[in-house]
């Protein structure tokens, strides 16, 4: 924010001293000059006409000779209501040093507010996925804005290890698990334990499939039917009822669960086992990404403080129990509806855990804000945990925040757990790998070097062209994720500024010993150098701008943005072999000052730079 800030001061100054005006109470609306105009930031004149009482381009004559005469600005144009502002050289010399002297540019000191942010949260039945992966990157990456921006952050997931989806991989491996261990079967545990999920579901499908062809099945087909009600609503809601009350492989589940409740030490026994499986699994896909946790809450812990507050609730009269002993909340004056917190047979439902978990986070942390990077499917579910912690009056009830996201498919459609067709983690992170290899095979550019120099090359690609394509998209937009065109070297793509991070990196491997009398304050950059600058200037904009947003994709496609620049200055001005030792020396130091911006921003994405490739 140095350039900017400079110039926001003086022209703020210049306004009082012009027009009397009281500083406290103007703020001027300082962009960045459009293409097709002449200068790199404009003042936008409107908004001081009523104050001032003068024509724009009278006003904008005036600033603009009382910034020159500072010296802040070579020169101005006014073109209707705006000032577009040609900044004094001298100005850029000395931001383009300090930037490649400032090893935090961008970065804000401590504010003092201290934010969670809650991420990946997986079940303990099933691997991690490529919804998890974004996700993940989603989270990571608000994590890493928000320190950069001066916040403590505090890392944490909810792992979701009970509930029925649990017990159904649980009963799997009892039934058909004949004793196998994932160290057994060579199979990774997460992945070991999700094949027990699908084959809960295969074994159910069949046993629904038997049951809807029986007499009870088809009597209970002809008269469950609702008049006007949807068929695809109806099945849905056939299979549920088949679930909860006809279900052998159902019933068995249910069961299961209330043993778990209650503590059956068997149940527990191998509750205990599979997780620890699962969880080998998660930190081995965690480690990968280059991913880590501050803290780990459970939900087998934060149901039961859930249960508490429930009571809570209920004793104060802001929840209520029916007459089958299920206890409730009225929303509807929120505009929602009432909403179950306790099952008749006591168990608890995701509202209950979560209301558990945000209370002991608050007790752990005493945090201003709490922010869950969770799909945008649970946006009812984060309306309903929010509204109640209001109407428990909660100190942390207004700093909750649901980043949501819309869901990932692939060229080919969407995924579904349960019936086995989700592409894993760890095998969309070996593809990607895999299709940096071919194009960095097939380009020949790396294939003098060790090969494992060569395999970390292409782990930092392939996991950069992932990271990248995942996180540029706003996250509020449903996207299609192609390993293939994740790895185009021409595209808004991660190796697309990789890339132009190590042509920088070659350039100062090759340039020869300069003069170390510093730059000609005197040099004149053009058009291009110009762009670069600005883009340099606007970045702590972009981070606190991504901060205030939760949105990391504000930062990815400025870093596209930057790389792109650099690419077209590349191929048109000459750095090493510039037209004047003041050029070269201009040249290169705005070079590095692009390559410290460019990994820096990165490196909050959770992307590495590679010196070659």
């Amino acid at each position: 924010m140095w350039v900017r800030e400079i110039l926001e001061k003086e022209i703020l100054q210049t306004l009082v001293q012009l027009y009397q005006l009281d500083g406290d109470n103007i703020s001027p609306t300082l962009n960045v000059t459009r293409t097709e105009f002449e200068g790199e930031y404009t003042l936008v004149l409107f908004p001081l006409i009523p104050k001032v009482r003068k024509k724009p381009e009278v006003m904008g004559g005036e600033i603009g000779d009382e910034l020159v005469n500072k010296g802040i600005i070579q020169s101005y144009n006014v073109v209707k209501g705006f000032l577009n502002l040609t900044l004094n050289p001298q100005l850029w010399t000395e931001f383009i040093q300090y930037v490649c002297q400032t090893e935090g540019y961008g970065s804000a000191p401590a504010n003092g507010e201290k934010v969670i942010v809650e991420f990946s949260s997986p079940n303990t039945n099933k691997p991690l996925h490529l919804g998890h992966i974004r996700n993940i990157l989603l989270g990571w990456s608000t994590y890493s804005i928000l320190k950069e921006r001066g916040y403590e952050v505090i890392r944490t997931q909810i792992i979701n290890d009970r509930g029925i989806a649990i017990c159904k991989s649980m009963l799997a491996w009892q039934l058909w698990g004949e004793g196998k261990s994932p160290a057994d079967s060579g199979v990774k545990g997460d992945h070991f334990v999700g094949d027990f999920y699908v084959l809960f579901e295969q074994k159910f499908q069949e046993e629904y499939k038997a049951w809807q062809e029986s007499d009870e099945g088809k009597a209970v087909y002809s008269k469950d039917k609702k008049e006007g009600e949807e068929a695809e609503g109806f099945y849905k809601r056939i299979k549920n009822i088949y679930f909860n009350q006809y279900s052998v492989l159902g019933r068995a589940a249910k069961d299961m669960l209330l043993r778990w409740e209650a503590n059956d030490e068997e149940t527990i026994s191998l509750w205990k086992q599979m997780n620890g499986w699962v969880y080998e699994g998660f930190e081995s896909t965690y480690e990968e990404l280059g991913v880590s946790f501050d803290k780990v809450y459970y939900e087998s812990s934060t149901y039961l403080y859930g249960k508490e507050i429930v009571q809570i609730g209920e004793d104060s009269g802001q929840f209520y129990r029916k007459e089958d002993g299920s206890v409730w909340v009225d929303l509807t004056d929120a505009g929602m509806d009432e909403k179950i917190l306790l099952r008749s047979d006591g168990t608890s439902v995701y509202i209950t855990q979560d209301l558990g978990t945000a209370h002991m986070r608050y007790k752990d942390y005493q945090a201003h804000r709490m922010i869950y990077v969770v799909a945008d499917e649970q946006n009812y579910h984060f309306d309903v945990l929010f509204q109640i912690s209001k109407i428990l009056k909660e100190p942390y009830a207004e700093g909750m925040y649901h980043l949501s996201y819309g869901m990932v498919d692939l060229p080919s459609g969407k995924m579904k757990s349960r019936e086995g067709t989700v592409v894993d983690a760890d095998d969309l992170m070996q593809e990607v790998k895999q299709e940096a290899k071919n194009i960095a095979t097939d380009k020949g550019e790396i294939g003098t070097l060790p090969v494992e120099e060569q395999e970390e090359i292409f782990g930092k690609i392939g996991l950069g062209a992932l990271k990248f394509h995942m996180i540029k998209v706003q996250p509020k937009k449903r996207m299609i994720f192609d390993p293939k065109e994740s790895v185009d070297m021409q595209g808004q793509t991660g190796p697309y500024i990789q890339n132009a991070f190590v042509r920088i990196k070659s350039i100062i491997r090759k340039m020869d010993e300069v003069s170390d009398n510093g730059l000609n304050v005197d040099y004149l950059p053009f058009s291009l150098e110009k762009e670069l600058l600005v883009l340099l200037s606007e970045y702590p904009i972009e981070l606190n701008k991504a901060a205030q947003e939760y949105d990391p994709s504000i930062v990815a496609n400025f870093a596209y943005k930057l790389a792109k620049t650099y690419h077209r200055f590349y191929n048109e001005h000459r750095i090493l072999s510039a037209e004047s030792e003041d050029a070269k020396l201009f040249r290169l130091e705005l070079s590095k000052g692009v390559a410290q911006v460019l990994e820096r921003s990165m490196k909050l994405l959770g992307i590495e730079m590679p010196d070659k490739m």
